[in-house]
């Protein structure tokens, strides 16, 4: 089998006995991780497909990805690093105009992933930004790269920040070795991963941070209110006195407001009702003149029948002007009013009015905000004890939630102690047993507690004998930092991390029981993450559910990457290429075959 290949995509299949993933120790048969890969929070979201074009050497490629375990082999130089520099653009890599292939305006490169469901942090992520996703349908990333350095990046075919793709490919995908991007490297997730393994319940952490940090509020308030009304002491005591002393009424000055106005007419209508009664009711009045015309009449209203009528109507208008005249003094006793009354009215509305006035309110809320002031004017006789009582509680709140984060404290301690045996135990087999690793549960300033509880986590290692603790990144070897990373991987097994793990030659340097321990370690952890590993160990290509080559094809002027999904033989061939160099021996070939068998 030649290596410089037309193809310039394929499509990958699952294999028969070559496809076997191993959890026990090596050598013994395992049946393939399945396809659709679940973890305690529900099915993973696989990466599915990646289409690269005019990256560097590669001009098109299409790749498809299935779950488990699948390794990249190659020549050096072929371009494994391409392929992942491909990737890791998709995922949120500073865009390198450096990428583009020679002659052409840009380069693009799609990443397909399973739709995100459940509580996933992509999941969360997309919705936090308002990415619209239909139900069932893939998740596409889509980055593309000018050839001045400008670039693009689409999620579903919506624009996105750069910011937002390095989280949501960073929740997505983890690369480690040569291209780490971080991920297992970043402390602030230490916790939660040591919460995940140990089964570590913050709730009850979580519930008591929140009502102690209520009670806080609530103390901080008061205190503020108490500080506030002291300061106005004297204007509240001056100004209760004046408003409780004034006694004001709601409604009080609609009342003031119409009794005056009818005081007010009476005092305009006096001297009019005055004449008119005068015309009514005098010696010379019309009532006294009529009373006197119908006496008169009465004596001769016998002589002349017509007389009577007259008679009779006069009677009638005497008996109108009486009811006139009772009416009238009705009205006049309606109208009078009491001159220094009249005053007292109009001085309680005036300072009514003013007193609203200088307060900035209606006249019918002066009763209620002499309430409120009284009440704030009490709140600083009696607010000592109202804050001495909300201090006890914030204590009584600050000690519950105290003992149950020391509580988890001591879980995460238990769990930090199983979890660096866990790593202690798989160092050796990776040629890493000078290395030595702890997991970091220090206590925070009290400033820094949290919901989480009162702990810093972090994991640190010492990689030589006598060598002080340091965090992850110190590791100085790529090799080594990849193949620590799958020790903790392991040891962690399904607690959270992205759902797609890249090693990039996790092999280099070693070869032997070290290598074979490697692939291992990567079939076991396939049953749980979707693994791809760019190795140049026949020990690690065998452990594959899938092997893929990349090799270089050059028509004499134009060079070009390429890859090829290998079918049985051709994996059978690749592997003993891997075992015995460029010229491939029929004891290479047996030797593969011994590989391939035993897995």
């Amino acid at each position: 089998m030649g290596c410089c290949l037309p193809e310039t995509g394929w499509v990958a299949t699952r294999r028969g006995a070559s496809n076997l993933a191993v959890a026990g120790a090596a050598g013994a048969a395992h049946p393939p991780p399945d396809p659709s890969l679940e973890r305690e929070g529900g099915v993973i979201a696989l990466l599915t497909a990646l289409s690269i074009r005019n990256v560097v050497l590669i001009e098109a490629l299409d790749l498809e990805f299935g779950a488990g375990l699948s390794v990249l082999t190659g020549e050096t130089g072929a371009g494994k690093s391409i392929l992942l520099d491909s990737l890791g653009l998709a995922l949120g890599a500073r865009a390198d105009s450096g990428l583009v292939r020679n002659g052409e305006a840009q380069a693009s490169v799609i990443a397909t992933f399973d739709p995100p469901t459940g509580d996933h942090r992509a999941a969360a992520l997309l919705i936090d930004n308002g990415v619209e996703m239909e139900p069932g349908e893939p998740l596409i990333i889509r980055r593309m790269v000018k050839a001045d350095g400008g670039s693009r990046a689409f999620v579903n075919d919506q624009p996105c920040s750069a910011a937002l793709l390095r989280e949501l490919g960073g929740s997505l995908v983890e690369i480690h070795g040569q291209h780490d991007d971080r991920g297992l490297l970043n402390a602030r997730g230490h916790r939660a991963l040591l919460d995940a393994y140990g089964r570590c319940d913050t709730g009850a952490v979580g519930t008591a941070h929140s009502a102690w940090r209520k009670a806080a509020a609530a103390l901080t308030e008061a205190r503020a209110t108490v500080d506030t009304a002291a300061r106005d002491r004297d204007y509240l005591t001056h100004a209760v006195e004046e408003l409780r002393n004034f006694a004001p009424e709601p409604g009080e000055e609609a009342t003031l407001a119409e009794e005056r106005a009818t005081m007010q007419k009476g005092a305009r209508l006096t001297d009019d009702l005055s004449t008119i009664s005068d015309c009514l009711t005098g010696s010379d009045g019309g009532l006294a003149q009529l009373r006197q015309a119908a006496r008169r009449l009465d004596r001769i209203a016998g002589e002349e029948p017509l007389l009577t009528a007259v008679l009779e109507a006069l009677d009638r208008a005497v008996v109108e002007a009486g009811e006139a005249e009772d009416r009238l003094a009705e009205a006049a006793e309606a109208l009078s009013f009491d001159p220094a009354r009249l005053d007292s009215i109009e001085t309680r509305l005036f300072d009514l009015r003013g007193l609203a006035r200088k307060h900035q309110v209606q006249p019918d809320d002066l009763s209620d905000l002499c309430d409120e002031m009284a009440a704030r004017l009490a709140a600083i006789e009696g607010g000592e004890e109202h804050i001495a009582a909300l201090e006890t509680e914030v204590a009584s709140k600050a000690a519950a939630y105290r003992a149950s984060a020391q509580a988890l404290s001591g879980e995460r301690q238990l769990a930090a102690g199983r979890l660096d045996a866990a790593v202690a135990g798989e160092l050796a087999p990776l040629k890493l047993d000078a290395a030595r690793f702890r997991t970091v549960v220090a206590p925070l300033d009290e400033g820094q507690w949290t919901a989480q509880g009162m702990d810093r986590v972090e994991f640190e290692i010492s990689t030589n004998p006598g060598a002080p603790f340091a965090p992850l990144t110190k590791i100085a070897s790529g090799g080594e930092l990849s193949r620590f990373i799958l020790a903790l991987k392991v040891a962690l097994a399904e607690q959270g991390g992205a759902d797609t793990l890249i090693f990039d030659e996790i092999d280099r340097g070693v070869g032997g029981a070290v290598a074979s321990a490697i692939g291992e370690r990567l079939a076991r952890l396939a049953h749980s993450n979707q693994i791809l590993v760019v190795t140049h160990s026949p020990q690690v290509a065998a452990r594959g559910a899938d092997h893929m080559l990349i090799a270089k094809s050059s028509d004499g002027t134009v060079t070009r990457t390429g890859v090829h999904a290998l079918d049985d033989q051709e994996r059978r061939e690749e592997i003993a290429r891997m075992l015995s160099g460029a010229e491939i021996t029929a004891e290479a070939r047996a030797q593969a075959d011994r590989l391939l068998e035993t897995l």
